[in-house]
């Protein structure tokens, strides 16, 4: 069953007048204003970091503090709680509750793993999964926390790959969705990459009852070093996949894709020239369900496109120096910068690699 993206006025309701009451005045009067609202990581000026949710107009709402750099987040608008997973090899994921009704708490990763960065909850809240290295075994696994009792590890589903990045989970409840990069990967090493010559990107569909494989696609010889590194489900159930290339700098491959469980996977035919302003680099992609739109954005290409789900064509594509992160919004996409824009206003920090929006279609 869908989940309404959450609005303003649910998001308030949700959190209750008592929170609201504790807002300074300017972000008070953002969320009166806007009609979604949204989360990121971000850094500040001397270093530290943390997250925060923002208005559409870029006003910060609220900042929770984070003990070191986060990537991807997750939110669950069955219980209201949303999280901030380490950037890898990170071990730490920050919790904290929307509603306000408990206060943020840190848990981590399982003895030997480290997380990758991103997770998803189930539709009802329960688990939480997210992707994680067993980095001496050199494998992805899915990491199972039992949201229902303080958010204990309570086991590990193998992705049936290396170099697990974003995962994410169907409507039903019942598959799990993994990209599985296909980069190793050592924390004795750092964020060196070690097999860039032999890489194994994949996709793969898992059931979620039990971890069996469902399905797996590992990408042809000749895309070997093209990474698949994040994934989202448009209104159809397609499985849509952004990529991001490690061979050289003058190729110009297949930069994203989708797939349904039973098919093969297609990848989407760009424009020579907006390929080349991704710089063989998606850094995030999202679904606008409503509006049947994808939106892709290169932080190193310093662009951001928008696709018409049903037929591949872009539609828009415009400069956004330093993009980040983006999330469907009223009118299409919202998209974030490194150097603190955020849908064209500037704040004093730096968000990080992604953005969510606080409930989704």
């Amino acid at each position: 069953m869908k989940t309404p993206l959450l609005d303003r006025r649910s998001f308030m309701k949700m959190a209750g007048v008592a929170w609201a009451s504790t807002l300074a005045p300017a972000s008070l009067h953002a969320l009166e204003r806007t009609d979604a609202v949204f989360a990121s990581g971000f850094m500040v000026r001397d270093g530290g970091f943390g997250v925060a949710t923002v208005a559409e107009d870029g006003t910060i709402i609220e900042r929770v503090a984070l003990p070191a750099r986060s990537h991807g987040m997750a939110y669950s608008a069955a219980s209201g709680r949303a999280v901030a997973f380490a950037r890898r090899p990170g071990t730490f994921a920050l919790i904290f509750d929307t509603q306000r009704s408990h206060e943020p708490f840190v848990i981590h990763a399982g003895e030997d793993r480290h997380f990758f960065g991103h997770g998803s909850f189930s539709p009802d809240g329960r688990l939480l999964y997210a992707s994680e290295n067993d980095f001496e075994a050199n494998r992805g696994v899915i990491g199972l926390y039992d949201a229902t009792d303080g958010y204990s590890r309570i086991g590990e589903f193998d992705t049936y790959g290396i170099g697990t990045h974003d995962m994410t989970v169907s409507d039903d409840g019942r598959m799990l969705i993994i990209a599985n990069g296909g980069i190793e990967t050592h924390p004795d090493f750092g964020r060196t990459k070690l097999n860039l010559d032999r890489m194994e990107p994949s996709l793969a569909l898992v059931e979620a009852a039990t971890g069996a494989l469902i399905e797996r696609h590992a990408l042809p010889p000749s895309l070997r070093q093209l990474s698949t590194r994040h994934v989202d489900i448009d209104a159809r159930g397609r499985v849509w996949f952004a990529c991001q290339y490690e061979g050289p700098r003058n190729d110009l491959p297949p930069l994203a894709g989708h797939f349904a469980k039973g098919e093969d996977i297609r990848f989407l035919d760009l424009p020579e020239e907006t390929t080349v302003g991704l710089a063989n680099y998606v850094g995030a992609i999202a679904v606008n369900r409503a509006q049947g739109l994808v939106g892709l954005t290169s932080p190193k290409g310093g662009y951001a496109v928008t696709v018409d789900a049903a037929t591949g064509r872009v539609i828009d594509e415009r400069r956004v120096g330093d993009a980040a992160g983006i999330a469907p919004s009223p009118h299409g996409f919202a998209v974030s910068s490194f150097d603190g824009r955020f849908d064209g206003s500037a704040a004093d920090i730096a968000w990080d690699q992604h953005i969510i929006r606080l409930g989704r279609l």
